[in-house]
């Protein structure tokens, strides 16, 4: 069994901001799959079905993005999920607008939310699919500026670039299923790929 969790803020005041990418990558996947999340267990939102003859469980966190473990860590015991069966989707600053990138275990690179997950599981070892949002200029030291880059929508431009990424990134999730982490990193890492500015 996977569980897939996607990271966002809850309500509408974020549901667009580029911090709840992972939040947007989860609702294209289940409506795919038709899949509904339609059930509370513990702090999320949560659907299951099977994919690639695989059992999955997709959940959205109900807390905010800085307590993502206190539901991450409910599921995985809920369920019984290995750290190399979970994946998160995150939103992450230093990577270029829609690039993508899959890995496995490191830390958590600044992002409050994939602290948040290492902390309560005490383990970092589960696998991440990052999607870039970019930085601004000139935002590197300047924690505010970050802070409201995150929390702010995307522009026209923008989503010209990031709506096929959400897309892209629901078939690099059935290629992790069914093909595994290895073929998922080798097919959707590769920069001349991925739609970007």
């Amino acid at each position: 069994m996977k569980l897939i969790v996607g990271l966002g803020n809850p309500g509408l005041f974020y549901s667009n901001n580029r911090h709840n990418i992972g939040f947007m990558c989860v609702n294209h996947f289940v409506k795919q799959h038709r899949i509904s999340l339609d059930k509370k267990k513990g702090n999320a939102r949560i659907g299951t079905g099977k994919i690639n003859g695989e059992d999955v469980v997709l959940a959205r966190p109900q807390t905010f993005m800085n307590a993502s473990g206190d539901a991450v860590c409910y599921l995985a015991e809920r369920f019984k999920i290995k750290p190399d069966d979970l994946i998160v989707i995150h939103d992450d600053i230093d990577l270029p607008l829609g690039r993508i990138r899959i890995r496995q275990g490191g830390s958590a690179g600044g992002h409050n939310g994939i602290k948040s997950i290492i902390g309560c599981l005490e383990n970092h070892d589960f696998i991440r699919v990052k999607i870039g949002i970019g930085r601004p200029d000139g935002t590197r030291d300047r924690q505010d500026e970050v802070i409201s880059h995150v929390l702010s929508g995307f522009s026209a431009e923008e989503k010209r670039i990031i709506n096929p990424v959400i897309s892209r990134v629901s078939e690099a999730l059935e290629c992790l299923i069914g093909e595994g982490l290895q073929a998922a990193m080798n097919k959707y890492n590769r920069v001349e790929d991925e739609n970007q500015v």
